[in-house]
């Protein structure tokens, strides 16, 4: 494939060979619903999903709605989730997530990112990650890969999340962003890390502006 020219068309050819690199791409968090999916997405902030997916069957089994959760004692929901981190503050985004939710939404966990992104501890991309995961509507949430590997394409220049979900959405169709999201976070948890990409190995390497260049924050020569 030739080396595409501007970020609209080179970001045409990452969705292409990201698609056939990993066609079953899919959400890490082990959830039923969007309701466990949402609690999961709070809970994986500095915490691996490894973890979390340890934590969640005990707590999904004990707080099967928003409404029981909505209840929850805040010393026994942070007991259960204490492994994930930051537990005391985890624990109260989601009793004012879960009472939000029944207050103002019926129970049900809404599908609009405006509506989202108004819950305690719900920012912009744990809304998109309900979005796109739980309801296959249009969403790409920004995670540290999805950030890191969209510069090193050249798709944006931005550091801050939201800005590049805004260059991200201005040239990624509507319908790709949410597997986009989800390959390149897949891609650069095995291939483009952020200390030592491994070029030579990279599918994106054809298309890529930054293949075989020391990257900006690394110090050190991709491979």
């Amino acid at each position: 494939m030739a080396r595409p020219r501007g970020a609209k068309a080179r970001a045409a050819a990452v969705v292409e060979l990201l698609a056939e690199e990993y066609p079953e791409a899919e959400c890490a968090l082990v959830h039923g619903n969007a309701y466990q999916l949402l609690v999961a997405t709070i809970l994986s902030a500095q915490c691996t999903d490894e973890r979390v997916n340890m934590v969640t069957p005990a707590l999904f089994d004990r707080y099967p709605t928003p409404a029981d959760l909505a209840e929850a004692d805040p010393e026994e929901l942070e007991d259960l989730i204490r492994s994930t981190g930051f537990f005391r503050a985890k624990a109260r985004s989601l009793i004012g997530m879960a009472r939000a939710v029944e207050e103002r939404f019926a129970g049900e966990i809404p599908r609009e990112l405006e509506d989202l992104t108004t819950l305690p501890g719900v920012g912009r991309k744990t809304g998109n990650v309900v979005r796109s995961v739980a309801y296959g509507l249009p969403g790409l949430p920004v995670d540290t890969h999805v950030g890191r590997l969209a510069r090193r394409l050249r798709l944006t220049d931005a550091t801050d999340p939201d800005k590049v979900e805004a260059d991200l959405n201005a040239i990624v169709a509507p319908e790709e962003r949410g597997d986009l999201s989800l390959r390149l976070i897949l891609h650069g948890r095995r291939v483009c890390s952020a200390r030592s990409p491994r070029c030579g190995e990279c599918v994106l390497a054809g298309v890529c502006p930054s293949a075989g260049v020391v990257p900006a924050a690394s110090g050190r020569a991709g491979r």
